[in-house]
This record gives structure tokens, C-alpha cells and sequence, in this order.
């Protein structure tokens, strides 16, 4: 199992279910329970929405795992900004329904991060990974790098990273998380092997999207 410190419910989302299951509390002491129903339903997507299950890591040594739940936008060759390189791109979009927290899809060390402030338009195009406020990470590898990019969305405000240059990851590590429905952009080597086809569905950790 990859590194897991707080199990089931993200530990971003604790204020937030903390103050929905007290709001409902308070609302069904004063008004009575069918006042209270709104606040519940509030309550239990935000208990929906953090939900945070550790997962096993594919033993497969050269896979490229996914950072992200969610579904498959974009896999295409395009150049990566951030290394100045063709890469393959292999792009996740979250919904406000998937698991928001982001692994680590190789084992490496983070050689640079590159924030950069943007919009928020829907994640779910393609000027998403130009124009909206996103997070880089550029991975090292034995032989090669890839990067990762946290991808802010219509909704989501907030990209969380705790990893800086220099520290190590594990594949399938925890290593970020974007708050209500965001997208994840991976760029890959030319050489890797893509397994996954746009539309399809993938799972941080489990899923594997390319081979290098």
C-alpha cells in the first residue's frame, strides 16, 4: 500500500464535513429534522467529495501510474512547457464526484515546481492546461523526467501541494490535492507507451496509463 497518514477522509476536508455535521446538527435542534434535510445532503457531499482510500501500488516496474480519479481527456504529442521538450500528454479530469486527492505516478525526485496564477474556466478543455492557475512538478527519474500539473477548474480554488525540490516520492505517494473539480496533466517521454484512450475512467495508483 502507498504512504497513507490519515485513513479514508482527507485531512483538507475535515473542517469542512466538521462544520456541514454542525450546521445540520444545529438546524435539526432548532427547526426539526425536515429543515435540517438541505444541510444533511450538504454534509454528506462533502463526506463524498473527501473521501480519500489508500490503494495498492501495481508492482510493475517501468508503469506510469495516474496522479488522479477521473476520466481520460487528452492523450496526444505536444511540447511541455516546462521542460521545453515533445512529450506525450496524457491529460485526467475530475469531476466533483472523484477522489481529489494526487499521487505520485513514478518514483523520482522533484527537481522544480513552477506555480503559476490563471482562470478558472472548465477543466475539461483544452485551454484548461494553458489558461487556468496550475501547479507544475517536474519529476526526475533514473533515466529521464516527467512532469505533473495540478490544474485548477471551474470550481476548484484551491491546488495543495506538500512536496518541494529535492524531496523523493514513491510511486503512488500522496503528494497534493485541488479542492471541487480539477484536471491533471501528465507529460510523458516520447518513448512511453500509452495505455489508456480518451474517455476511459482511471483511478490514482491502480490505474496504469503508460509504460516507459
Amino acid at each position: 500500500m502507498s504512504t497513507y497518514p490519515h485513513p479514508l477522509l482527507a485531512r483538507e476536508g475535515w473542517p469542512f464535513i466538521a462544520g456541514a455535521v454542525i450546521a445540520a446538527i444545529v438546524v435539526w435542534a432548532v427547526a426539526g429534522l425536515w429543515w435540517s434535510l438541505p444541510v444533511w445532503i450538504i454534509a454528506i457531499f462533502c463526506i463524498q467529495f473527501f473521501r480519500d482510500p489508500p490503494r495498492a501500488v501495481p508492482a510493475q516496474v517501468n508503469a506510469v501510474l495516474s496522479p488522479a480519479d477521473g476520466r481520460i481527456v487528452k492523450v496526444e504529442k505536444v511540447n511541455d512547457p516546462y521542460t521545453q521538450r515533445d512529450a506525450l500528454l496524457v491529460s485526467v479530469f475530475m469531476n466533483v464526484f472523484n477522489v481529489h486527492s494526487n499521487r505520485a505516478p513514478v518514483d523520482g525526485t522533484v527537481e522544480r515546481l513552477d506555480y503559476r496564477p490563471g482562470k478558472f474556466v472548465n477543466a475539461d478543455l483544452d485551454k484548461a492546461s494553458t489558461e487556468n492557475e496550475r501547479n507544475a512538478m517536474v519529476v526526475k527519474m533514473a533515466n529521464d523526467r516527467i512532469t505533473v500539473v495540478q490544474v485548477a477548474g471551474l470550481i476548484a480554488r484551491r491546488i495543495l501541494c506538500y512536496v518541494k525540490p529535492g524531496d523523493v516520492l514513491a510511486r503512488g505517494q500522496r503528494y497534493g490535492f485541488i479542492r471541487f473539480g480539477s484536471r491533471v496533466d501528465v507529460y510523458l517521454p516520447l518513448t512511453a507507451r500509452p495505455r489508456v484512450t480518451v474517455g476511459d475512467v482511471v483511478y490514482a495508483t491502480r490505474t496504469v496509463i503508460a509504460e516507459l
